[in-house]
């Protein structure tokens, strides 16, 4: 059978059409697809207002506290993880306690005040002045604001509220312990699911003088900058030291 004079040529011109649109179709899509990546990239700084890494959390150690127990006048010991957080510049102690699992976050000027009560608490400790009052030491070393993170169980709701942080001291078991009295505070997530909001429970957290020091060599800037891989200052951290303070 015989071709048609100019059937080739036709074919070709439709074939040379349709590739062009194809490719301006890709094109558009394209430049659509990257215009909507772009929005989609947020800058972690403008994010982040305190950050300084753009790392995930970590942790950077652990320490030993003790709490309260029901029908004991002995405080009982416990472990708490230290993490770190870089994009927000906070520390969080992680720890279960009355069948709670809790976060108690710290930011730059919390953890000077902890470093700045402890160094205090040292001070009046070694001169001997120490009282054994509780409601006139319970913050005598000051007032802050925290952030609490709860949960009953791993799969449960989270709670948040943002605690004051009362600094201070008290003897339990006639041993004094520097001391962490984390307020009630209301939820402010709504996560409850009723009109009444769920509230945290009241804690304190004893420190002794050694594992007080533990913890505020975590708490330190410059270390932190430094575990963030911002800074070359070494700041080695010791070990805890559980024997109780005799006064």
């Amino acid at each position: 059978m015989k071709k048609a004079p100019g059937t080739v040529l036709n074919i070709n011109i439709c074939y040379n059409s349709v590739m062009k649109k194809l490719v301006i179709l890709a094109a558009g899509f394209a430049l659509v697809t990257g215009t909507f990546v772009s929005c989609a990239t947020v800058d972690p700084g403008a994010k982040y207002p305190n950050m300084i890494a753009n790392l995930d959390p970590f942790q950077i150690g652990s320490v030993d506290v003790s709490f309260d127990q029901m029908l004991s006048s002995k405080p009982k010991a416990n472990s708490v993880d230290v993490v770190f957080y870089p994009r927000e510049n906070r520390v969080a102690l992680e720890f279960r306690h009355d069948l709670i699992q809790y976060k108690l976050y710290w930011d730059e000027s919390a953890r000077m005040h902890f470093i700045a009560g402890l160094k205090q608490y040292d001070s009046d400790f070694s001169a001997k002045t120490l009282l054994f009052q509780y409601n006139k030491t319970r913050a005598v070393y000051g007032k802050i604001k925290g952030k609490l993170t709860w949960r009953n169980f791993k799969f449960t709701a989270e709670y948040t509220a943002s605690p004051v942080l009362e600094l201070g001291y008290r003897f339990k078991d006639n041993n004094p312990f520097f001391t962490v009295m984390t307020r009630s505070a209301k939820d402010e997530s709504k996560n409850s699911g009723s009109s009444a909001p769920m509230e945290s429970t009241s804690f304190a957290i004893y420190f002794t003088r050694a594992q007080g020091e533990s913890l505020a060599q975590l708490f330190d800037q410059d270390f932190l900058l430094e575990k963030a891989g911002v800074s070359d200052t070494q700041k080695p951290v010791t070990g805890n030291d559980p024997a109780l303070d005799l006064y």
